[in-house]
């Protein structure tokens, strides 16, 4: 079994960093402020079902991005998706823009201009330097970015969807501009096999998870055995393949117990739950508290 595979952190920044919202799709904060908490020499880490984007404005970096090497001055784009391990040193003046994003929401993003990205745009890692972009376009990346901090920091009515609607308009130009690159400029890892199998793995749980699917049938969807498939997930995301599926459950009905007025009773019918007691106990064990005491702590 790979040790050091399995001894790579999972960083889950609304949780670790930033508890004011730990469950939110959407979070920004600045590079220096990130790198003053987490060190200017940051080891080897990865997000586990998020998307993350670090648009830096000032200074340098050197970075190991899914064990490629990379260095270079701002401004700079790097783009990772869910699971890929990234290392990187930084300079004390190095500052920018982080934003890191919940992956199913980026697949909606993705499925709202259906037929005019190709799929590597969410599976490749990439690193771009853009001392050579056009002002204007660079400008638009600042103003997005700028944007996203004021709305983020900030607690004026419609938060949550300006949140949404920035990240958009801020997915959507930097898949231009990593599209519109050059393949000698954007440079993209060779992803591993397991790695490739982990990641079909969470587009299928992201497409039937409320049908409650059994760890076979993932899978034999996949063509692979059910201990491949767990050995896989606890190397890459360093949990169990069922603790993968539950998680999703329990994301979801952690956002309806927030912010929808639905019956507990409702929610868990569509979760997929044929016995409300049963999602009870399920929601009971994996977060410590019934459903109903969930929705009372959010709304105190």
């Amino acid at each position: 079994m790979n040790t050091s595979v399995q001894a790579i952190p999972d960083i889950h920044i609304g949780r670790v960093y930033d508890q004011r919202d730990p469950e939110c799709d959407i979070h920004y904060e600045t590079f220096g402020r990130l790198a003053d908490f987490f060190g200017r020499n940051t080891p080897a880490h990865r997000h586990y079902c998020f998307f993350q984007w670090h648009f830096l404005v000032r200074g340098s970096i050197s970075l190991n991005l899914d064990g490629q090497v990379f260095s270079g001055r701002a401004p700079l784009l790097i783009f990772t998706p869910p699971t890929v391990p990234h290392a990187f040193y930084s300079e004390q003046d190095t500052d920018g823009h982080v934003l890191t994003v919940r992956q199913e929401v980026v697949r909606l993003w993705y499925q709202g201009a259906s037929g005019q990205w190709p799929e590597s745009l969410l599976r490749d890692a990439a690193f771009l330097e853009l001392g050579t972009l056009a002002p204007e376009a660079l400008r638009s990346l600042f103003q997005i970015a700028e944007l996203l901090q004021t709305e983020f920091v900030g607690a004026a009515a419609g938060r949550s969807a300006a949140l949404l609607a920035l990240g958009q308009h801020f997915f959507i130009q930097t898949a231009r501009l990593l599209l519109a690159q050059d393949d000698t400029l954007r440079q993209r890892p060779e992803r591993s096999e397991d790695l490739r199998l982990f990641l079909d793995f969470c587009d299928l749980i992201e497409a039937h998870f409320r049908e409650h699917l059994t760890l076979s049938d993932y899978a034999g969807r996949l063509s692979v055995t059910e201990a491949r498939l767990n050995d896989i997930s606890r190397r890459v995301a360093g949990r169990a393949s069922k603790e993968v599926v539950h998680e999703r459950l329990l994301q979801e009905a952690r956002r309806l117990l927030r912010f929808s007025a639905v019956p507990v009773s409702e929610i868990s019918y569509q979760l997929g739950f044929a016995d409300p007691a049963y999602f009870s106990r399920f929601f009971t064990k994996r977060c410590g508290v019934p459903p109903s005491q969930f929705r009372l702590a959010q709304s105190a």
